[in-house]
Parts: structure tokens; C-alpha cells; sequence
């Protein structure tokens, strides 16, 4: 290097010069004191006697010329009494020159061996450009940009193992020329250089390469933080998210630790500490080792300890630490020692991971040689134990989300009162995975003898009443359509005018007389195609149609390109009886969950469908009795007329105007349901059992034997069932919630026409009393219309 500026890229050009040092000198050697006036008088004449040692130079040959003089310079900012101890050197920003350096600085560059070279190891290339800029704002300008940041070297000892070490720069003899070639910076260039550091090329055009001088040099004092850092850097390690799943990560960690211990080439595992089962668990992230565990999962954790190490690290939670594993299995033949013995282990740590007093985890650290760990040195861990406990607590928290996670995407969400069942899968797939790979299946979830229930609150004639408000749109549309092209017709008479007309007219009578699903379709490309172009042309051209092209878009709903009022309106109301009635059995069911647990789940469709099973497998820790089925059937009817009150006080709020009608089907015997992975739903299991099903999606729509009458109407609840035990246990049923003012009556028992594959099934039918805003006052369903309406 003949130049310490070849090939540096930075606004600083640099001049290594003593001249402020020599002022503080002169100053020095005007004092009262004789020896202070004397020492002053060496320096000074050792630096005037080379004119460059003030003046200043960037040949680096130049230091060796005037080794001796740039000593005496250098000697109370250098103590030789300090050299052995001290880590110092003189050196200018941003480079890797050195000079002047005290031994023991010297003695660590040499133990790096001689393929290393010394760089900071923690400045992007880019960030040594800026850091050289904000050093001219500061001494040039006067601007504190607070960048400051601590630096640091990464050396490795003679051992092989990595240490750190800070550098506290003293720049007070330097100063900072600046050249023709500079541009002036304003306040409004500070500024913008604020708002803006990742913009290297403003920062470049604001300061040209070498476009100002640095001169003088830098006192670096260096001290070792390799505990600090390796503290640091294991705490970054174990909190940052996602750092496990890196591959890097346990090289690192395990360098990281090595720095701590000073002890090469030491390995660190991790295994989870499972209370309930009394077991080790590997932990998750294929990266990450285990010496307890070696090849498998899950060990007992008395078959993975000794006696001494159970106690220790289990009861009593304390380190366990092993001198000399060798000798130990020699004593003893433990299996715990077999197992270290065997992976080539000497030495060894066992740090147990405890917080409030239960145990976590175990850290474990092994070493390939005798006595390099011990008792002594595991007191080292008392500084790092805090942010391992923290990162265990919250591996311990991203299981629990891991196993939500695969519960979620393997069965969708999962009502409370069953949730456990799932978890329990969910734990039993991931260990399985841990073991035999990405081929393991989710296992079968199935529930046997529990009893279901069933309700619906749905609109009548959601169908027909859907069909009618689209139709209503739709005809609005081809009318508002039929009086512009009319009009435009009169202005301009053209015959595809009168052909439009003509597709018109045929849209209307579809409507009339044969309208289908496809029919809205089919107009709604007709309007997209033909008709919405078309009046973009005429709203340019004709004037007069402008304002009448400006009213019929405003009415389109532009995503459909079809008028949707009507149809809006009845959405939106379904959407709101939705929404009331799952509020009533929401809040319902958290009541009827503390009376005993029980499946639960509830569909929106035209209305409210409710499913719940009951029964000793779903409580897993409750006993069941049939009670509690039959105070479920009971609190159900109440519900359900709950819903129907709740439907009628806000039936004049709804945009359109509809009636619903409610039905439970009452099913007698216990059957098993399974939950389908293909569907995410529980369903019944097994042939017999699959009536259930057909008769929950038939039977609403079922005829009152001998007549064309629904079995399920406004004003009543529908009561399905097959038994004549289930007709008499419902009948007590009624009769005490008539005496409540739930039901009024006349009851009605009815027998049904056979659906396709079932026969046999009956009907109770009871009033319903509605409570319309009036305390103790009840209406039957008539009287309540009648309420509304005046």
C-alpha cells in the first residue's frame, strides 16, 4: 500500500498527522511545573523535527521512517508500563491501518493467525461511507446526527474460538479540511440527508469522494466483551421469532457458547420437559439436538437420568454437572451414562430450565473432553438461564399455537367441549411427524352414544321470496332500459334500435311466464355486453338522455351490472334475522354450557340451524346421566321461542317483509358421530345412524298426512319425532312451559306422509305466546300481526 487513500472509498481523504496532539503540548509547556515543561519540550522537538508529523502524510511507509519519533509523540497516550495490559492502538476512521499498537493488541492479531485480517465486523460497506459523512457534519458543520454506534472486532484466539471485542474511538487530535471540490451543506441539505440514510447516492452527491481532509488520527480503546456479547447475542438468539427454524441456528449458538465457556468445539441441546406424562420431548425444529433423547421423541424421564440426575434436575432443580463421563459408566453401568459414553460425551452440563417453581425444560451441554466442564463452570449459565426460560416459555406458547394451527387446518374451528379431544390428536400427529415423517395421518376423531338434538328457525318461502325481488329488479331495469332506447329511437332512427327493443319485450315475457336462475344470467350479460356500452355512447352524444343514462346507472350495482335494490333488500334482512337470532343462541348457549358440557354448532342459511350432541364421551371428565338430556330438550324449546320473539319485536326494522317458521327434530336412540376431514364437519357414522341425517334435511318440507299443508308454519313450533315415548316426554314439555306463558294452545298431534326412505314420523304442533314490548302481556300470532301492522 503506498497510499492509505488507494482504493478507499469515502468523502475523507486521509492525512495521518500529530499537529493537534503537539498543540496540546505547546500549551503544556508554558505550565509552572518543571517536569511537566520538560516532557512537553521532548515531544515537541521530536514533532517539529519531521516536518510531514504535522503537516501530514498518507504514505504508510512514512510510520516506520518515524517510528522512533512518533513514539516519543505517542508515549502518555501509550503508557509501556500499560502495554501488557492494555488493548490500544492508533489508527485512522474507517480503515484498517493500525499503528503504534500496544503488546497485548499485537500479541491478539498474531494469535489469529496469519489468513486473518482485521475488520469491524458489524459495518455494511455502505454504512462506512455515511458514518465518514456524519463525521464532516459534526467537526465541519457542527451537526450532531447521533449515529453513533458501537463497534466491535471479531478475532479468534489461538484456540480457534471467537472473541469480541468493542473499540471506543478518541478522535480529539483530528480535524476535518474541506476542499474546493466540496459542495456548501445548507440546512435545508441536513435536512433532507435526515429524512433520507438509505440514500447512498444523495449522500454521495452531498459528499464527493475525498472531497474533504481528514487529519490527524485516532486512539482505539479496545476492550474484551466476549461474556457481554456471547450474553447478548444467546438472548437475541433465543427471543428473535422464527430464529429456530433457521439452519445456521444451532451453529451458532453453539459458537456463541463456546465464547462464554471458552471451550472449543462444545455442543448444546435442548429436550422439553412434559409434567403430565412425566416424559422428555424433543424440541420442535429438526436443527435442534438433544443428548438425552439422541434418536428419539419421547423418553421417560427416569429411563433418561440416573437417580443423582433425576434428583437433581427434576425434584430438586439444580445443575447436574458429569466430570468424567468414562469413569462414571465404568462405576456405575447407569444407562444414563451408557448413553453419553456412547455419543463420545467426557463432560458434561445439565441445567435445568425452571420458572415458578416448575420445570420447563433441560438445557444440556456436553464437551469431548474431560473436566472442561464441571461444577465451577456451570455457574457461567446464571447470566444466560433468564432468556433461555423466556425462550422455553414461548416455544412452550408457539406449540400450543402450532397444535391450534394443525387443529384448524385439519378440522376447521373447534367448539370448546370438544376441543381437548382434538388437541389431544393434534399433539399425538406432531410427535408421530417428529418420528416417522411428512406420511403420518391425522387420526379419526369419533364420538360413540351421544345423543343429538336439532332446530331450525327459517324463512318461509325463501325460494319464491328470493325469485320475486329479483324479478322486481329486473323488470325495473328493462323498463328505465326500454325508455331510453325509445327515446333515442325518435332521435335517431336507426332499426337495431328497434331490435334491442324487441330482446327487450322477450326479457319481459320471460320474467312472466318462464323465469329461471338462467334467466338472470342471461340478461345480466345482455345489459353487459349491449345495453351498458350502448348508453355510455348515447350519454356522449345526445344531451338530452344524459341526465335519464346518469339516473340509470346510479341504480346499478356495478360489480353485477344489474339493478340491486329489491334483492339487496331482502339480503340485507335475512342478514339481520341471521344476525339477531345466532346473537340470542350465542349468548344462550353459554348458559346452557354450564349445565352440562355438551357439541355444539350452528349454520346460517335462509334462517338458523342448530346441531348439539350430548353425552359421556363428549365430557371426557363429567359423569352423564339422561337428565341432563332431557333439561337440554327442555331449555331448546325455550330457545327456540326466544328466537321467534326476538324475530317478531324486529320484523317492522327489516327491509323486507317475511315470516319465518321453527322445527327441532326430536331423534330417540344414541348413535356416533365422526368427525370428516374431506367435509371439516362432524356427521353421523355408520348406516343406521345416517337416517338422522336424512330426515334433518327432508323433513321441514314434510306434508301433514291426507293434505298439501307444510307441517312447519308461522305462529307454531314444530315438534318432529317417531317415538311414542319422545310424543309423551314433549307433551310434559309443553304443558309446563304453557304454564311458564311460552306456549298457548290448542296442541296438535300429526302424522306425516312418508318421505323417501323414512316412515313413520309424527308431528307435535303448539302455538307459540309472544311478548310484543308489554310486560306480562302475551299475544297469539294473529294477535301480534295485528300489533305490528297497526
Amino acid at each position: 500500500m503506498r497510499d492509505i487513500n488507494d482504493q478507499l472509498d469515502s468523502p475523507l481523504a486521509l492525512k495521518i498527522s500529530f499537529d493537534k496532539l503537539l498543540e496540546r503540548y505547546e500549551t503544556m509547556a508554558q505550565s509552572d511545573d518543571p517536569f511537566m515543561v520538560e516532557k512537553a519540550e521532548r515531544v515537541l522537538q521530536a514533532g517539529n523535527s519531521v516536518p510531514e508529523l504535522r503537516d501530514g502524510f498518507s504514505d504508510p511507509t512514512l510510520l516506520e521512517t518515524y517510528q522512533k519519533e512518533i513514539q516519543i509523540i505517542l508515549e502518555d497516550s501509550f503508557s509501556e508500563v500499560l502495554t501488557l495490559n492494555e488493548i490500544k492502538t492508533a489508527s485512522m476512521p474507517l480503515h484498517d491501518l493500525n499503528f503504534n499498537a500496544s503488546s497485548r493488541f499485537k500479541s491478539i492479531v498474531e494469535n489469529a493467525g496469519q489468513d486473518f485480517s482485521l475488520k469491524i465486523s458489524n459495518m455494511p460497506e455502505d454504512d462506512h461511507y455515511r458514518v465518514a459523512c456524519t463525521i464532516i457534519l459534526y467537526f465541519y458543520y457542527g451537526y450532531q446526527m447521533s449515529f453513533k454506534r458501537s463497534l466491535f472486532y471479531e478475532i479468534p484466539d489461538a484456540k480457534g474460538i471467537l472473541r469480541t471485542y468493542k473499540i471506543l474511538f478518541n478522535a480529539d487530535f483530528a480535524e476535518v479540511v474541506k476542499t474546493a471540490s466540496a459542495p456548501e451543506i445548507t440546512e435545508e441539505d441536513y435536512r433532507l440527508l435526515l429524512g433520507n440514510f438509505e440514500d447512498i447516492d444523495l449522500w454521495r452527491e452531498k459528499f464527493p469522494p475525498h472531497s474533504y481532509i481528514y487529519k490527524g488520527f485516532t486512539i482505539n480503546n479496545i476492550f474484551d466483551v466476549t461474556d457481554d456479547r456471547s450474553i447478548s447475542d444467546i438472548k437475541s438468539t433465543l427471543l428473535i421469532s422464527g430464529k429456530r427454524k433457521n439452519d445456521n441456528f444451532i451453529d451458532d449458538f453453539q459458537v456463541t457458547f463456546e465464547s462464554l465457556f471458552n471451550i472449543k468445539n462444545l455442543k448444546v441441546g435442548f429436550v422439553i420437559y412434559n409434567k403430565e406424562s412425566q416424559t422428555f420431548e424433543r424440541v420442535e425444529g429438526k436443527f435442534i439436538e438433544s443428548y438425552l433423547l439422541t434418536d428419539t421423541a419421547i423418553v421417560p424421564c427416569q429411563s433418561a437420568l440416573c437417580g443423582d440426575s433425576y434428583k437433581s434436575l427434576i425434584t430438586e432443580k439444580e445443575y447436574f454437572s458429569i466430570l468424567d463421563v468414562e469413569q462414571c459408566y465404568h462405576k456405575s453401568h447407569e444407562p444414563f451414562y451408557k448413553n453419553l459414553y456412547d455419543q463420545n460425551i467426557k463432560s458434561a452440563i445439565f441445567a435445568p430450565i425452571s420458572s415458578e417453581g416448575g420445570l420447563l425444560g433441560v438445557l444440556e451441554i456436553v464437551s469431548h473432553k474431560v473436566d472442561e466442564l464441571n461444577s465451577v463452570n456451570a455457574n457461567l449459565l446464571r447470566d444466560v438461564m433468564p432468556f433461555i426460560v423466556s425462550s422455553v416459555l414461548r416455544s412452550k406458547e408457539e406449540e400450543k399455537h402450532l397444535i391450534e394451527a394443525v387443529i384448524q387446518q385439519e378440522c376447521t374451528s373447534i367448539h370448546p367441549s370438544v376441543s381437548w379431544r382434538f388437541e389431544n390428536a393434534a399433539r399425538a400427529f406432531l410427535d408421530n411427524k417428529r418420528i416417522e415423517g411428512k406420511t403420518v395421518a391425522f387420526e379419526e376423531i369419533t364420538f360413540e352414544d351421544v345423543y343429538p338434538l336439532f332446530g331450525q328457525i327459517d324463512v318461509m318461502g325463501s325460494s319464491e321470496t328470493r325469485n320475486e325481488a329479483t324479478r322486481q329488479d329486473l323488470s325495473l331495469q328493462l323498463s328505465l332500459s326500454k325508455e331510453i332506447i325509445e327515446a333515442q329511437l325518435k332521435k335517431e332512427r336507426l332499426p337495431i334500435y328497434e331490435q334491442l327493443l324487441h330482446q327487450l319485450e322477450v326479457f319481459f315475457n320471460s320474467l312472466d311466464h318462464q323465469f329461471i336462475v338462467d334467466s338472470e344470467q342471461e340478461i345480466g350479460s345482455f345489459f353487459e355486453n349491449e345495453i351498458h356500452p350502448l348508453f355510455e355512447f348515447i350519454e356522449q352524444k345526445n344531451n338530452a338522455l344524459r341526465k335519464h343514462i346518469e339516473n340509470y346507472f346510479a341504480k346499478i350495482d356495478r360489480s353485477l351490472n344489474l339493478i340491486y335494490y329489491h334483492q339487496k333488500n331482502y339480503d340485507d334482512t335475512i342478514a339481520m334475522i341471521n344476525k339477531n337470532m345466532t346473537h340470542i343462541l350465542d349468548h344462550k348457549q353459554v348458559e346452557a354450557q354450564h349445565m352440562y358440557p355438551h357439541y355444539f354448532e350452528r349454520y346460517k342459511t335462509d334462517g338458523v340451524e342448530h346441531n348439539m350432541y350430548i353425552g359421556e364421551s363428549i365430557t371426557k371428565e363429567y359423569g352423564f346421566h339422561k337428565i341432563y338430556l332431557y333439561n337440554l330438550r327442555l331449555w331448546q324449546l325455550q330457545v327456540m321461542c326466544e328466537m321467534e320473539n326476538e324475530f317478531y319485536r324486529n320484523k317492522p326494522d327489516y327491509p323486507s317483509s317475511v315470516d319465518v317458521a321453527s322445527m327441532v327434530l326430536v331423534f330417540n336412540k344414541p348413535l356416533t358421530i365422526q368427525f370428516r376431514m374431506d367435509e371439516k364437519q362432524f356427521d353421523v357414522y355408520g348406516t343406521y345412524n345416517a337416517s338422522y341425517e336424512v330426515v334433518k334435511k327432508r323433513v321441514d318440507k314434510a306434508l301433514i298426512k291426507g293434505t298439501n299443508e307444510r307441517v312447519t308454519v308461522n305462529g307454531k313450533l314444530t315438534i318432529i319425532y317417531s317415538q311414542k315415548e319422545d310424543e309423551e316426554a314433549y307433551l310434559k314439555y309443553i304443558k309446563f312451559l304453557q304454564f311458564k306463558k311460552v306456549f298457548d294452545t290448542p296442541i296438535e298431534l300429526l302424522e306425516l306422509e312418508d318421505l323417501q326412505g323414512i316412515a313413520g314420523l309424527k308431528a307435535i304442533r303448539v302455538p307459540i305466546l309472544y311478548n310484543h314490548h308489554k310486560e306480562n302481556h302475551y299475544f297469539t300470532y294473529d294477535d301480534l300481526i295485528n300489533e305490528i301492522q297497526s
